[in-house]
């Protein structure tokens, strides 16, 4: 591999880890300082819905924008959102301010991972591909892990907390601007059919509709959850980090038991364990912390692979070349899910206790679970595609982890 494209890849893998520190302890932060300045269970609930919102925009957004403008422009552009959105939380202090910046947030995360992984795309080819996509899972996952740990090192009432991530965020714009490699040729939108995928395949849409709920229910409520249930701020990041432990284990398991075993069979095996999980979580997690952070790390476990594997089974049914149109649908399924569901879920913990976060995402593992025996007696077996780690990202993803044998 030429010494110019491995340097390029190191800088926008250097970026993606300062963005996912950015945005990964943004979240928290603003649910634990939330909750320090007064905010309700619901107005919480609201900033993680918002960032949702904001990604969700910058999902459909930012491939045109980065067609109009570049690729460098375009990530400067989001990045300066982003640290806009950061810096500005201490200066207004309200439930409702700080959800308009996490809409801000959302939408510059969005639009700076689109940029990258179009970059990306661009330049991996079949000879690099895999070397290139295995660094961007430990990439993804490494900096995700770190960032919820640094929960318990930024103190929620402080100002300097939010300088430090606009600063990570700024920082993430130095190793794309002074890379040396030439930006690529600019992509082309993909197209947003949602419905032409449900009816591909409806177990797959379900499939990530869940994952749009549980995941960021979650990882946007899940502070305050802890706050319930008696953990201190280094105690609700080392809660965060479990999960995304268990998530990072489990995907060379459930991609090994996706590839060898009906995709259905292994969906619904984990949906049911989740569901296990979740509603054990709710009955005992009061009484223990030690049950918390095992509890947390079983979620991780049995919920990440949810969306892996859904993308997989829906990419059986796909041409080659309807591949990233399938991704972008799926993430737009995602999104719906995801933007309504802290919301849900702080409005439930306000009412019923922290332990119905559990409940509302045992409820949705059990209609996941219904409607995969039900998909299995409408459809036959299939031919199966490679399974891949999916990072919820960016409709651009799709660009990345579609078939070995298609077109470059």
């Amino acid at each position: 591999m030429p010494m110019r494209i491995m340097i390029s890849f190191a800088a926008l893998l250097l970026s993606v880890i300062l963005l996912q520190l950015h945005s990964g302890a943004m979240g928290p932060l603003d649910a634990l300082a939330g909750l320090q300045a007064g905010f309700t269970s619901t107005q919480v609930g609201l900033l993680g819905s918002a960032h949702f919102v904001g990604f969700f925009i910058g999902c459909w957004w930012a491939p045109r924008l980065l067609g109009a403008v570049g690729h460098m422009r375009g990530f400067a552009a989001f990045a300066a959102l982003g640290a806009i959105g950061a810096i500005a939380h201490p200066i207004v202090i309200g439930p409702y301010i700080w959800a308009l910046l996490r809409v801000m947030t959302g939408l510059a995360v969005a639009g700076c991972y689109t940029i990258v992984e179009a970059w990306l795309h661009a330049k991996v080819t079949n000879a690099n591909r895999g070397r290139v996509l295995g660094a961007y899972r430990v990439v993804d996952m490494g900096a995700s892990f770190v960032a919820q740990l640094l929960i318990g090192v930024l103190d929620p009432a402080s100002y300097v907390s939010y300088n430090i991530l606009a600063i990570l965020c700024c920082a993430a714009l130095l190793p794309l601007m002074l890379t040396r490699s030439v930006p690529p040729s600019l992509p082309q939108a993909p197209r947003l059919r949602p419905l032409k995928t449900m009816l591909l395949s409806p177990l797959a849409a379900a499939g990530v509709m869940v994952a749009g709920v549980t995941s960021p229910a979650f990882r946007m409520v899940g502070p305050v959850y802890g706050r319930e249930v008696g953990l201190n701020a280094d105690q609700i990041g080392y809660f965060l980090a479990a999960a995304v432990a268990g998530g990072a284990l489990s995907q060379i398991p459930a991609g090994w038991l996706a590839d060898r075993y009906d995709r259905r069979h292994v969906l619904i095996a984990i949906s049911i364990s989740a569901v296990a999980v979740c509603l054990l979580t709710s009955a005992f997690g009061q009484y223990s912390q030690n049950v918390v952070f095992v509890a947390s790390f079983l979620f991780g476990l049995t919920t990440f692979p949810i969306f892996s594997i859904s993308s997989a089974h829906a990419s059986d049914f796909a041409a080659v070349d309807d591949m990233v149109e399938v991704a972008a649908s799926l993430m737009f399924l995602y999104g719906i899910g995801a933007i309504a569901s802290p919301l849900l879920a702080s409005v439930l913990i306000e009412h019923y206790g922290a332990g119905s976060l559990f409940v509302m995402m045992a409820v949705a593992h059990i209609f996941l679970s219904i409607f995969g025996l039900y998909r299995m007696r409408a459809r036959a077996t299939h031919t199966r595609g490679a399974y891949s780690y999916v990072p919820r990202t960016s409709f651009v993803i799709g660009r990345l982890f579609r078939r070995r044998n298609g077109n470059d």
